[in-house]
């Protein structure tokens, strides 16, 4: 089976070589608003990242890297950078501190941690959280990931093994749980997808409808739970919907704008009749997202023009109807519940007895 155009293939994962782009993610030069020497939004400025004393990063010096090179899970490790950067501003305030731990913690004491899930899923973000630790403690913490991407856990599995300065360990804890719990809760629910589709020659997709800020993320967490990715955003695959088709007059009219305009970019149109099935066909579009019709109406559909081209059936899918739409003949079914109402799957960080 086919991947859909401008889709991330599952081969990519493991994904590009350290300081390469991953498929669809914007180089620094790219990302809107940056420039030369400018920090990434959010980002904590040299002057203000904590000292040595906090156990953290020293005025002046680069974000380390991890132990584990985040470019083996498919993402960008600049892109993962700025993400920890955010979050970790968001959570340490100007200037920067953790007020709790700075107070009620010597500087020098150090301790280990295991990130346990607390119920059975599967995890995703285990390197990403490796980054939160390497960047609050200077790249000094050790971080030991028993578990991988994509495995299947149960409760009360040890996911990793964290060691460093106490301070360190804590001042990362919760942004490191917020990434993983929500990486790996998209993980899971995508895996009920892929098992519920399995043997019928369907695939389960996302949508662009995910947290602002944590797209990379997201979708790379649909992967690693046996999903696959549609277009990263709007600027790699063009997808004439509703608004677009109004818009221009016609399917046919918005097809030729968007082909003369783009000549390269893959066309999908959204149809939610046969005639506009048969329409976006014969007009050129590579793709086809059938919105919101029944599994009667797939069928024919899949009959119409299924030999023509890629067919993907969306809108009020569900895991107890899944079977029945994949059964009409469609290549994909897009779930934006994927990414946006996925539960987070509950992990901890537990210090060890000293």
């Amino acid at each position: 089976m086919t991947l859909p155009p401008g889709s991330l293939p599952d081969s990519e994962l493991p994904g590009p070589a350290a300081g390469t782009s991953a498929p669809g993610s914007l180089p620094d030069s790219e990302l809107p608003g940056s420039s030369a020497g400018a920090s990434a939004p959010g980002s904590l400025p040299d002057s203000e990242l904590p000292g040595p004393d906090a156990g953290t990063i020293a005025p002046g010096e680069p974000l380390p890297e991890p132990d584990v090179e985040v470019a083996e899970i498919g993402l960008d490790l600049g892109e993962v950078q700025r993400i920890v950067l955010t979050a970790l501003a968001e959570d340490l305030g100007v200037p920067p501190r953790d007020v709790t731990s700075e107070s009620t913690i010597p500087a020098g004491q150090t301790d280990t941690a295991e990130l346990v899930a607390r119920a059975d899923g599967v995890v995703a973000g285990l390197l990403v959280a490796a980054e939160v630790f390497a960047a609050t403690s200077g790249g000094t913490a050790t971080f030991e990931a028993v578990a991988a991407d994509g495995d299947r856990v149960r409760r009360g599995d040890v996911l990793a093994v964290v060691s460093g300065t106490t301070r360190a360990l804590l001042t990362a804890e919760r942004t490191a749980l917020n990434l993983l719990c929500r990486m790996s809760g998209v993980a899971t629910h995508t895996r009920k997808w892929a098992d519920r589709l399995e043997g019928t020659g369907a695939t389960v997709l996302d949508t662009r409808k995910t947290t602002p800020g944590l797209r990379v993320l997201e979708k790379y967490a649909v992967r690693a739970g046996g999903g696959t990715n549609k277009r990263m955003g709007l600027y790699d695959v063009a997808m004439i919907k509703d608004n677009h088709k109004l818009a221009a007059g016609s399917i046919t009219a918005a097809y030729e704008l968007v082909r003369s305009t783009f000549p390269d970019v893959t066309v999908q149109v959204e149809v939610t009749t046969l005639a506009e099935a048969e329409e976006a066909v014969a007009a050129g579009a590579d793709f086809l997202l059938c919105d919101n019709m029944t599994p009667e109406l797939l069928t024919d559909v899949v009959r119409a023009v299924g030999d023509r081209v890629e067919l993907e059936a969306t809108g009020n899918l569900t895991l107890e109807t899944a079977a029945a739409y994949a059964a009409t003949g469609v290549n994909y079914l897009s779930v934006g519940g994927l990414t946006h109402s996925s539960p987070i799957l509950d992990i901890a960080l537990d210090l060890r007895p000293r």
